[in-house]
């Protein structure tokens, strides 16, 4: 397993597919580690460099100072880019990793070719949701939240046809650092990236899943409206985590866009 030491904190990542390849980094959401992306990297790697990694406070990478702010999130993704070789990718997040995705784009446009946002938003709630999650937690750890955010996370049908895979999911909710998370809840509080959209200038593609319930499909859609040519795609049957639910059908518009993205750096290098 490899480990990096970014911006002070010890990061778990894995790279995969061909080196030289276009680069692919995947952005996991708040409550979840990488591996939300598996089935999704496996297909993607096949032909391109894929970063996959945990956030600082999640899964097996380190915690760090908290709170947390959006910039230092960002910064951390920047900094693993570096340490892995990756220039130019293509990121795909989803929540809060879509979040990192739009701000590492606007405020480091030169590290990014193109977005894939998965069910976020420019801003997600007001203060006082966030600040009402994280008594919860305080009071009572993840498990004092854990059913709700998997009525939010998941739509009906994967609750009815997939109970097994739920429970494992639910698993990984309670097994992230409480810390972390409300770390990282703090910097969703702060967070309203809206001003940022008019300036998001690389193709990009924007994902959610109909069923959604973090994030609904009738704000992404107007968010995808903000960003400059965005595509906006509406996954059926499918909640806030597509990689998850709808692995194929998300797979297929990441391939689809990025052989868009490829075609247009050619003919950009050769007009």
């Amino acid at each position: 397993m490899p480990f990096a030491r970014i911006n002070g904190v010890t990061h778990h990542y894995a790279l995969a597919g061909p080196a030289g390849a276009p680069a692919v980094a995947f952005v996991n959401s708040l409550g979840t580690d990488f591996r939300i992306w598996d089935q999704v990297a496996a297909e993607v790697a096949k032909d391109h460099r894929v970063l996959l990694y945990d956030k600082r406070g999640h899964g097996l990478s380190g915690i760090g100072a908290t709170p947390y702010a959006m910039e230092t999130l960002t910064a951390d993704l920047a900094g693993l880019m570096d340490h892995a070789g990756l220039r130019d990718p293509v990121i795909c997040g989803v929540s809060v990793g879509g979040m990192i995705a739009q701000q590492l784009s606007t405020t480091r446009p030169d590290l990014v070719r193109a977005l894939v946002l998965c069910d976020t938003l420019a801003r997600f709630g007001d203060p006082q949701m966030w600040l009402d999650r994280v008594a919860k937690i305080e009071a009572g750890g993840l498990a004092a939240i854990v059913d709700g955010m998997m009525q939010r996370w998941f739509g009906p049908g994967f609750h009815e046809r997939s109970a097994v895979a739920l429970d494992g999911y639910r698993n990984m909710f309670l097994r992230q650092p409480a810390e972390g998370y409300i770390a990282t809840c703090f910097a969703l509080r702060d967070a309203d990236l809206t001003p940022l959209l008019a300036r998001i200038a690389v193709p990009t593609v924007v994902v959610v899943g109909a069923d959604d319930g973090a994030s609904p499909p009738d704000k992404v859609e107007a968010f995808a409206r903000a960003i400059p040519g965005a595509r906006f795609e509406l996954l059926p049957d499918c909640g806030h985590i597509p990689s998850v639910e709808q692995p194929q059908r998300l797979t297929a518009i990441l391939r689809s866009f990025l052989s868009q993205v490829a075609s247009e750096r050619v003919s950009h290098a050769h007009p």
